[in-house]
C-alpha cells in the first residue's frame, strides 16, 4: 500500500510529518509521491485561512483523482473537525489520535469498519513521541523538543490544537541529535510550539531551555545548532552567554514579539511589555553582533488604534533587527480576540501591513548589502539535480554564482559578492556568493 504526506504550516508540522512517515513505514506502507493509495494531509490551523487552504487542496485532489483516499490530520483536524467532516475527506484523525493514525489508515484501505472521526480532549494528552522525521534527503533536521502551549494568547487557537506544554527529556534529545549527526546531518534546529516553555525534571533538578542547549553542545558534535522562536522575556543572560561562547550555536534569532505596544501586548495576553521588546533586541545587538534577527508582528489587532500602530512602527524603526514577518490580524473561530471591541476593517489592516512590510524590506536590503565582501560558512542545500544554494550560519540564503557538484550537506566557505533581487521572490532578494574553500 502506497501513501503520500502533504504537510502544511510550521516547522513542528514538518517534524510531525516525518514521524508519520516513520510509523507508516513500520506498518508496511511505501512512500510514493506519484500514485499513492492514500494521501495524509497534515493540516495547519493557525489562521482560518490555513484550514480553508487545506480544504481547497482536498477538493482539487478529489477532483483530479476521485479514487484516492484522503485522511486529514494535524491542527485543523483537532479544532476544525466539523468543517473537515463536511468535506470529501475519507477520515479525520485529530492530533489527539495521531499516534494511531497508521493503524486506522490500514483498516480504511483494507475495508475494515472504521469511524470517520477520531478525536478526543487534547488537554489529556501527556505523551510526546521522541525520534524525528526521515532525514535521508535532508541536510538540516528539525528536532521537536516540546509540544503544546500554556499561554492562551487571545489571538491564538494553538493550545486547543496541541494541548498543554510537554517536553522531551534532555537525554532523549541528545541521543536524537547524535543519531542525526551520525547519519550525515550538519545542522539541527531545535523546534517546538513554544520552546521557551521547555523543561526537564527527569534528573530531579529542573532544567530549562538553557540547560538543554548547554547539554546538546557539550554531548554532541553536530556542527551547527539553531533555535526557533523565542519571546523577549525568554532571552536570558545565560542563553546569550551560550551564543557568545559557542560558535556552533548559530547567530540567528527569531523573536515572537507580535507587537511593540504595551497596551496591545496586554490585550493579546502576552507576558511582556514594549520595554522588554527593546531590551531583548538591544541585548542581541550588544552580545551577538551581526546576528540575523527575524520577528513576527501582528498588525490590525482589535483595539490597535492608529497611534498604537505608529508607536510599534517608530519603536521598531529605532531598534536593531534584520527582517519582520508581518501578519495581518485574521479573526478565526475559537479565539478570544473575536470578542474584543474595535475590530478593524480588512482594508485598514492591510494598509498597516503594507507600511510595516515596506519598513522590513528597507531594513532587510540594507542589512543584506552590508554582507557583500564578507566570508561566510555556508551549508550546501540540494535543489533539483545540482547544488546551487546554501544557508549561512547567520541565516542568510546564499545563491551560488556557479553551481557546484559538491554534495549537499557540506560546509564550505563562501565569499559574498553581491545582493540581487530573487527572480522567484523579488520582494525578498538574495545574496550571491562564490565558494572559496
Amino acid at each position: 500500500m502506497k501513501y503520500k504526506v502533504m504537510s502544511y504550516g510550521c516547522k513542528v508540522n514538518t517534524y510531525d510529518s516525518g514521524l508519520l512517515q516513520q510509523r507508516m513505514n513500520r506498518e508496511g506502507f511505501e512512500l510514493c509521491e506519484k500514485s499513492p493509495d492514500v494521501i495524509l494531509m497534515n493540516t495547519c490551523a493557525v489562521t482560518h485561512e490555513a484550514t480553508k487552504e487545506s480544504l481547497r487542496h482536498l477538493r482539487k485532489i478529489k477532483r483530479e483523482n476521485p479514487g484516492v483516499k484522503v485522511v486529514m490530520t494535524g491542527c485543523a483536524a483537532q479544532v476544525d473537525s466539523p468543517l473537515l467532516l463536511e468535506s470529501s475527506a475519507d477520515m479525520v484523525v485529530a492530533n489527539s489520535h495521531k499516534t494511531v493514525l497508521q493503524e486506522k489508515v490500514k483498516d480504511l484501505l483494507n475495508g475494515k469498519p472504521t469511524d470517520r472521526l477520531y478525536r478526543s480532549n487534547i488537554f489529556k494528552k501527556e505523551e510526546l513521541e521522541p525520534g524525528g522525521g526521515l532525514e535521508q534527503e535532508h541536510t538540516r533536521s528539525f528536532v521537536k523538543i516540546q509540544d503544546g502551549c500554556n499561554s492562551f494568547c487571545t489571538f491564538c487557537v494553538i493550545p486547543f490544537a496541541r494541548g498543554k506544554s510537554r517536553s522531551l527529556t534532555i537525554n532523549n534529545i541528545v541521543e536524537r541529535v547524535n543519531e542525526l549527526h551520525a547519519s550525515g546531518v550538519s545542522e539541527v534546529v531545535l523546534t517546538g510550539v513554544h520552546i521557551g516553555d521547555y523543561e526537564d525534571k527527569s534528573q530531579g533538578e529542573l532544567q530549562g531551555l538553557e540547560g538543554l542547549v548547554q547539554q546538546v553542545l557539550l554531548k554532541t558534535k553536530v556542527p551547527r545548532l539553531r533555535l526557533t522562536s523565542l519571546e523577549p522575556i525568554e532571552l536570558s543572560d545565560e542563553l546569550l552567554r551560550l551564543y557568545k561562547d559557542n560558535p556552533r550555536l548559530c547567530r540567528h534569532f527569531h523573536m515572537s514579539i507580535q507587537s511593540a505596544n504595551t497596551k496591545i501586548l496586554s490585550s493579546m495576553k502576552r507576558k511582556y511589555s514594549s520595554d522588554h521588546v527593546a531590551q531583548a533586541l538591544n541585548n542581541i545587538e550588544q552580545n551577538v553582533p551581526g546576528a540575523f534577527v527575524g520577528m513576527d508582528v501582528i498588525v490590525g489587532f482589535p483595539g490597535e488604534t492608529p497611534e498604537d500602530f505608529q508607536q510599534t512602527f517608530e519603536l521598531l524603526k529605532a531598534l536593531p533587527w534584520t527582517q519582520i514577518h508581518v501578519f495581518p490580524y485574521s479573526p478565526r473561530p475559537g479565539i478570544y480576540a473575536n470578542r474584543l471591541p474595535d475590530q478593524w476593517q480588512r482594508s485598514e489592516i492591510m494598509e498597516r501591513a503594507k507600511i510595516l512590510r515596506a519598513l522590513s524590506q528597507e531594513r532587510f536590503e540594507h542589512k543584506a548589502k552590508e554582507q557583500v565582501g564578507t566570508k561566510k560558512s555556508v551549508l550546501l542545500l540540494k535543489k533539483k539535480s545540482v547544488v546551487q544554494s546554501g544557508l549561512s550560519e547567520d541565516y542568510w540564503n546564499i545563491h551560488l554564482e556557479h553551481p557546484t557538484h559538491l554534495l549537499p550537506g557540506q560546509l564550505v566557505e563562501v565569499l559574498v559578492k553581491s545582493y540581487e533581487k530573487d527572480p522567484l521572490s523579488p520582494a525578498v532578494g538574495r545574496l550571491v556568493g562564490e565558494i572559496i574553500c
